[in-house]
């Protein structure tokens, strides 16, 4: 039935309808006209009776009331574009192209004292873990913010805090990682803290019809958990209950490191920092990531490298027909044939009282 409707507005009125999105509206269309036509020809006018009807009857004359027919013909052809219009005519198709949003994705940025380690290899200039830490973490959210995806940093020492929330400005992600110091949270490493903020800053579950790929965290740190309220058992257990990956990066080794000194200046010391990778180990297998052990700061380029071939979503889907809404032309019409059905039975047919 709306195949052959939307054939003969095509036919008629020369618009490319090619189908009708709510296609049950159209039932109104017969019921509209019975009603109408009944309310047209069987109900009673309201006129006083002419002695000479009987008279005028038998010599011929009629009682076809031409503006009465004209407005009853007006209000039906509104009523049916009024039914088109419900029924949501559908115009050309369209080549329409999805696409998919990309991930939530947290950055938990170690900021702690040990983050001064000078174990920086193959660099002519020695830098700290943190330094070179940020230069790869900044390109790496670069990369991810241009291809379509949301990043935010959290910074932590023997507290943690949110430096960057969940943006699409790369500008704001970079700024705020350029104003990361060692030390800026404190010398210890709240591991735990630092956990349960990125799961809290990723955002609430998402359902199954989720438009969002997922949402990631990116856990860097070079010691072990010493400080904070949250042990890292429990922040394990909530990213695992609120369907949060966490990839956990492990900086560093066992033994003794030499240390930039705090405050700036060229004197050297030696500190031990060991890095616990059993707990990050077991952080990434309970929440289904990977863990990432990189010796000294220059493999961290190649942590990152991974991890941004392994956390790949499909950006755009397979391309749709989809039908363009097409209602102007019936509601223009509708409302022409109503200004004209007010003209011809307000104005025209202006009966004396």
């Amino acid at each position: 039935m709306s195949e052959l409707i939307a054939a003969a507005v095509r036919s008629v009125t020369g618009w490319p309808v090619v189908g009708f999105a709510e296609p049950l509206w159209l039932w109104l269309l017969p019921i509209s006209w019975t009603w109408l036509l009944a309310v047209r020809w069987l109900g009673t006018r309201p006129a006083l009776g002419w002695p000479a009807l009987a008279e005028a009857s038998a010599a011929g004359a009629h009682r076809l009331d031409p503006a009465g027919t004209a407005v009853g013909a007006l209000r039906l052809m509104t009523v049916s574009l009024i039914g088109l219009v419900l029924a949501q005519p559908m115009g050309s198709e369209q080549e329409v192209k999805l696409r998919h949003d990309g991930l939530d994705l947290i950055l938990a940025l170690d900021a702690s004292g040990s983050m001064r380690a000078l174990d920086a290899r193959g660099v002519a200039q020695p830098q700290t873990r943190l330094n070179l830490a940020k230069e790869v973490v900044a390109r790496f959210a670069a990369e991810r913010v241009a291809e379509g995806d949301r990043v935010g940093l959290i910074v932590f020492g023997d507290r943690a805090f949110t430096q960057s929330p969940l943006s699409s400005d790369g500008a704001l992600v970079a700024a705020a990682l350029e104003r990361v110091e060692a030390g800026m949270a404190g010398e210890s490493t709240a591991l735990g803290d630092a956990l349960g903020l990125a799961v809290k800053r990723a955002g609430p579950p998402r359902g199954p019809g989720d438009p969002l790929a997922g949402r990631v965290v990116v856990l860097l740190t070079d010691g072990r958990s010493n400080a904070g309220n949250i042990p890292p058992e429990v922040a394990m257990a909530i990213a695992q209950a609120r369907g949060v990956r966490v990839h956990t990066v492990g900086i560093g080794g066992q033994g003794q490191v030499a240390m930039a000194r705090r405050g700036g200046g060229r004197r050297i010391e030696l500190e031990r920092h060991d890095l616990d990778t059993q707990t990050l180990q077991r952080i990434a297998a309970h929440t289904g990531g990977r863990y990432f052990g990189a010796r000294s700061s220059s493999d961290l380029a190649l942590v990152y490298g991974e991890i941004d071939q392994l956390e790949r979503v499909e950006r755009e889907a397979a391309p749709r027909h989809l039908g363009a809404p097409l209602p102007e032309p019936f509601l223009a019409c509708a409302g022409s044939l109503l200004l004209a059905q007010l003209i011809v039975g307000r104005v025209l047919a202006r009966r004396l009282p």
